[in-house]
């Protein structure tokens, strides 16, 4: 459904809304503007709820002039030589990492990336990076705490199960969803 070649969305990433998924880059993507070249990277096996909004970096007003106005953006009246690329502070893409969870209304912002395995509660406003297997929550969000311990997330990193082939997935399916990790480190 995603036709926007700045909008990568990796396999079995879906969408839940109550009215049209199929609305997801107008409804969901904001402030994002083909002048700009900024991307959003979805990684695979992502599930995202309805209402979750991602902020591009147009939606920033410089804060490094004396002003917040963008007056870049009105080139043709203010000044020739202005780039409208100058009114908002370019904090970088969105990447959202593998079999990351985004609830209901969740806000995530310019430059952000959020690591593989995350979630991000409902509502939450993320302004800043979030680690693997991170769970966070509020405005601004916060890290609530880890889905696991460390030895189990450098594990799932490693495994990258996300990256198996659709047989491997498909024969190991249990040993995924009941987090058998004897069974997962023999797999890699």
């Amino acid at each position: 459904m995603v036709q926007n070649p700045n909008i990568i969305v990796g396999d079995f990433t879906f969408y839940n809304d109550f009215e049209d998924p199929t609305a997801f880059e107008k409804k969901n993507v904001l402030y994002h503007y083909p002048i700009n070249k900024d991307k959003l990277i979805i990684g695979k096996f992502c599930s995202i709820a309805c209402g979750a909004k991602f902020i591009l970096n147009s939606a920033n007003h410089t804060l490094h002039s004396c002003s917040t106005y963008p007056f870049p953006i009105f080139f043709e009246e203010w000044d020739q030589t202005l780039k409208p690329t100058e009114a908002w502070d370019n904090k970088g893409d969105i990447v959202i990492g593998n079999d990351v969870w985004i609830g209901y209304e969740a806000v995530i912002m310019p430059g952000v990336h959020i690591g593989d395995g995350a979630i991000v509660g409902t509502r939450a406003v993320v302004t800043k990076d979030v680690p693997p297997y991170g769970i966070v929550g509020g405005v601004p969000a916060r890290i609530i705490k880890y889905r696991f311990d460390d030895p189990t997330i450098q594990m799932l990193r490693k495994i990258k199960w996300w990256d198996w082939d659709i047989q491997k997935l498909k024969t190991n399916l249990s040993v995924i969803r009941k987090m058998d990790l004897q069974r997962l480190k023999e797999l890699v």
